[in-house]
């Protein structure tokens, strides 16, 4: 339960609000930070993984031994000298790198202010100088009666000598942070974005299904309301477009044949409610039915013509299709019912219009004409 609850907030908060993403980049810092700290319960899970950053420090410790620690003279490679105070300034060193790293920088990006990175920077710089001087001049000195400096040294120009020496790790800690920072954020950012495109088809899949079937209800609420002899055969057909809906639909990619199948369900219940046939006339090349499309690209076009359309044997719906490897053309024209209107505006084909966007970005023309009292929808996708 508790799971539950979790996985509906970070939802609300991380895919149903995705925008302030988008356009607040320095707020979207601290967002992201705290996501791939707590991997949002296992949820989403970086491409960086702790085990992949431990190998990353492994291998830049060896890059910087490598040129730090080795030398080369005419006898070849070498390791240099290590004294004392070289080995005192390695702690010192490494200690920095990792305060930096695990404490400072995270907390300047949490999120991002000049005046917190100033001062970070400027904490990382004393806590440098002040454990050099503890180690060097204090630790040192009491143990083993050495220090690094000449006894007197001026405190300012101890601080100048270590500005120096403290900007190499405080530095590099800060570009390898940020290195790895922005692989994790470019990457949460692409899984912001999928989780985006498929909680929004997800939720365009779902307004379409129960306008769809309210439709259809009618239909059959119609004809049980008249008694008539064809009920039992529309609830049959609606126990189709129900299996569709509820199995078929949920997946992301189904057969053409199976769109066609759902199609030519509801417009056999529009036949059975209108007592008469063949106001439909199709006109398929299609050069395999198997060929795979996401459910609900075509059914829109039909219904829309059935509702706001006006259609008989005479003025029939026409429905032209052609498929191949290549591109997908359908177009719908149907006659302009009275005092109804035809538009990009109902709920089918704004929905059908966004999932394009999303599925085919610039692969897709959907273009709707009115000529006379006849309305024409036209849809071509390039496949490749």
């Amino acid at each position: 339960m508790r799971q539950n609850l979790r996985k509906e907030a970070v939802l609300e908060n991380f895919i149903y609000k995705p925008l302030w993403f988008i356009y607040e980049p320095v707020y979207s810092i601290e967002t992201i930070y705290l996501a791939l700290q707590k991997q949002i319960s296992g949820m989403y899970k970086s491409s960086i993984s702790l085990k992949k950053e431990v190998i990353i420090h492994l291998v830049f410790w060896l890059i910087w031994m490598y040129y730090s620690l080795i030398v080369l003279d005419d006898n070849g490679f070498r390791i240099g000298e290590v004294d004392l105070f070289y080995t005192t300034g390695m702690v010192v060193y490494v200690t920095t790198f990792y305060v930096h790293y695990l404490f400072v920088l995270p907390r300047v990006f949490k999120p991002f202010k000049w005046k917190k990175a100033i001062m970070g920077f400027v904490i990382s710089f004393l806590f440098f100088a002040t454990l050099r001087y503890l180690i060097e001049e204090v630790l040192t000195l009491y143990f083993l009666n050495i220090r690094n400096y000449y006894p007197g040294t001026n405190m300012v120009y101890y601080f100048y000598d270590n500005l120096f020496y403290s900007s190499q790790p405080i530095i590099l800690c800060t570009a390898l942070w940020l290195i790895i920072f922005l692989v994790r954020t470019l990457d949460y950012n692409n899984y912001m974005i999928r989780e985006q495109k498929n909680l929004e088809i997800k939720f365009l899949k779902s307004q379409i299904n129960p306008h769809f079937i309210f439709n259809t209800l009618n239909n059959i609420y119609s004809m049980v309301h008249f008694q008539s002899p064809n009920a039992l055969s529309a609830i049959e057909k609606l126990s189709n477009i129900m299996r569709f809906t509820t199995y078929e639909a949920q997946k992301s990619m189904i057969r053409l044949s199976e769109e066609l199948n759902y199609i030519h369900a509801y417009i056999e219940l529009e036949e059975l409610r209108h007592y008469e046939k063949s106001f439909v006339k199709w006109e398929l090349n299609i050069k395999d039915e198997n060929m795979e499309i996401p459910p609900y690209m075509l059914s829109p076009f039909i219904e829309n013509a059935l509702k706001h359309g006006a259609y008989s044997e005479e003025n029939p719906i026409l429905i032209s299709l052609f498929c191949d490897d290549k591109q997908i053309r359908f177009e719908v024209k149907n006659q302009i019912g009275q005092q109804k209107k035809d538009q990009l505006g109902g709920i089918g084909l704004q929905n059908l219009e966004t999932r394009l966007g999303i599925l085919y970005p610039e692969k897709y023309r959907l273009q709707t004409h009115q000529e006379d009292e006849v309305f024409s929808a036209n849809l071509e996708i390039r496949l490749k």
